[in-house]
């Protein structure tokens, strides 16, 4: 089976992008080759892809002078072959950044993100920046 090529996200792709999994996103004016970096992220209901970082990361300042970036989430080992590319431009902003690192901390560290209750107070007090991705080019293969 060959990859497709859409502009938007199928319910097939959600199905897969609201699992917690790891995403390997990588912006562009990076040096080469590309250097994909693990993220946690969200699939939202307006057709984006949400995730935090911090302000003074070098994607960031990549982003700010080139905003484009893409996103790759496969399903794991053990699973039928199913991927997802998502390339678009992002934004940088902080709105609602903090409820989006509550939300992906429980939804990445599940049963034990209770008993890392400090973790997540220390996450909350410091600075983060959300970024956006806009789906330009959706990709995905699916076995």
């Amino acid at each position: 089976m060959s990859p497709t090529d859409t502009g938007t996200l199928t319910a097939q792709d959600l199905e897969l992008l609201r699992r917690p999994l790891h995403g390997f996103l990588t912006v562009a004016g990076g040096p080469d080759p590309a250097q994909p970096r693990p993220v946690w992220f969200e699939a939202t209901a307006e057709g984006t892809i949400a995730m935090f970082t911090d302000p003074e990361a070098v994607k960031v300042r990549r982003l700010r002078r080139d905003p484009r970036a893409s996103i790759v989430v496969a399903s794991p080992v053990g699973e039928r072959e199913h991927w997802v590319s998502v390339t678009g431009r992002t934004t940088l902003d902080d709105e609602g950044v903090h409820d989006l690192l509550a939300r992906l901390f429980a939804r990445y560290w599940g049963p034990d993100a209770a008993a890392r209750s400090d973790e997540l107070a220390g996450m909350l007090a410091a600075d983060w920046v959300r970024v956006v991705i806009h789906p330009e080019t959706v990709r995905r293969f699916v076995n």
